[in-house]
């Protein structure tokens, strides 16, 4: 191309030089550039020739390579195939040798492994693991081979329940991390009692098996149960004090007594009605003090008034009704007895005040139990007809509500009859000295006037 471009220029050239009537030396010094350019031209084109050619065969050469490694691979791929399968040949054969030749260690086998998977649930869930932590890691590794285990191996499964079995009749002390109920961590020195319980110095700890951590218990048990912690850590040495353990290890038997409602719950199920109970044993009981009071100052005062017949006082009945004698001792013996007989039914209200009503409270209050009763049942039913007799927890509080009322009418009832008694005893009392020295005044009067 650059060639023709050239020839075009130069003919060009020389056909405005020709027909400008050019010089001719100038044409053939044109003529003699263009040959020596297609020269030129022609050397390279010949160099382009040979490096492709030669391009050509290293080609070829590198085909002929790739070609002889592919066969080489596939003769290799045909060697291993045979040799995977002479392999799986030898394998299986070598299987057969080993099941033989392992007779009863197969049997040894399966029994540590099934050892070890029953000694990991017991040790991971022992509070000795609290004291001895980690102690389940061998075992789950055992637990988890698939070849037969070692002499050391087999060693520490053994030392693991020779632990445990020895740890669970020792009383130890050590120091451990205890949750808080806020969250914290503490270090406190703990007491394990076997592979029971572990203690603080007052107070029941669960282990939990997820965290491996010691927790105390969301809500104390009952206090004789919760105090024989105490007790126990405050014994002398050689001292025998009592202590709850239970044989569960804490997982049923002390967490169901850590759910048992406490006396104060248990009045609160009671509901309206037992806070009426309680309202009329509380009025019942101030009632009562007020009278033990009142008639225990009346009869020191008549007492003291005893020994003064002669000087009668008006603080207290018999010294008004010895008034009532000295103003009317001109009176004959029946207008006297009539006037003392006013007088004493002029102060009996006044000492048999309130009484009755504490009687009437002690009698109300057993029907008031009643009533809850009634209202815990009726709830009770209706319960049942609306979600059945399925889970016996939605009947629970009306049942509680029945029972309560009734225990709490009987408990306001029986302190009522005997304060009733004590203090009805004491106006008696009070009612009856009135009357002996009344029917002692009328007896003497007569006297005298017979005389």
């Amino acid at each position: 191309m650059k060639s023709f471009v050239v020839a075009a220029a130069v003919t060009l050239s020389a056909t405005m030089a020709f027909g400008a009537a050019a010089d001719t030396a100038k044409l053939d010094q044109l003529l003699e550039q263009i040959k020596k350019e297609r020269a030129i031209e022609g050397r390279a084109n010949q160099e382009r020739e040979r490096a492709f050619l030669a391009e050509r065969s290293d080609k070829q050469a590198l085909l002929n390579t790739a070609k002889k490694q592919f066969a080489d691979e596939e003769a290799r791929g045909k060697r291993l195939q045979k040799q995977y399968a002479d392999n799986d040949i030898l394998i299986a054969q070598k299987q057969t040798e080993l099941e033989s030749a392992l007779g009863t260690m197969g049997e040894v086998f399966g029994v540590v492994r099934q050892s070890a998977n029953e000694a990991i649930g017991t040790i991971s869930s022992s509070v000795v693991s609290a004291q001895y932590p980690g102690r389940d890691v061998p075992l789950r590794k055992i637990a988890e081979a698939t070849e037969l285990p070692t002499l050391q191996e087999m060693e520490d499964l053994w030392l693991a329940m020779l632990t445990e079995m020895t740890e669970s009749g020792k009383v130890a002390k050590f120091d451990a991390e205890v949750v808080k109920l806020d969250g914290g961590v503490e270090t406190k020195r703990v007491t394990r009692f076997g592979a029971f319980h572990v203690t603080t110095a007052d107070e029941y700890l669960l282990r939990n098996d997820t965290t491996d951590q010691l927790q105390p218990l969301g809500r104390a048990p009952q206090a004789k149960i919760h105090s024989s912690v105490a007790a126990f850590n405050n014994a002398a040495p050689g001292e025998l004090v009592g202590f709850f353990l239970d044989p569960t290890k804490g997982n049923s038997l002390l967490r169901l007594n850590q759910q048992r409602s406490t006396l104060m719950e248990y009045y609160h199920q009671g509901g309206t009605v037992g806070y009426l109970i309680t309202v009329l044993l509380f009025i019942g009981f101030l009632i009562a003090l007020e009278r033990f009071i009142v008639l225990s100052v009346v009869g020191g005062k008549i007492r003291a008034q005893l020994k003064n017949l002669g000087n009668p006082s008006k603080d207290n009945p018999l010294g008004r009704i010895l008034t009532v004698y000295h103003q009317n001792m001109s009176a004959d013996v029946e207008n006297l007895e009539l006037k003392l007989d006013e007088a004493i039914l002029r102060e009996t209200p006044k000492v048999d005040r309130g009484i009755g009503m504490i009687k009437l409270f002690a009698a109300v209050a057993p029907l008031m139990g009643l009533l809850g009763t009634v209202i815990g049942m009726i709830l009770t039913f209706q319960t049942i007809t609306l979600y059945g007799t399925g889970d016996p927890k939605l009947m629970a509080g009306d049942i509680s509500l029945a029972l309560v009322t009734t225990a709490l009418g009987l408990i306001a009832a029986l302190p009522l009859i005997f304060v009733h008694s004590i203090v009805a005893s004491k106006a008696k009392t009070v009612l009856h000295v009135l009357d002996e020295q009344s029917a002692g005044i009328v007896a003497a009067h007569a006297e005298k006037e017979k005389a």
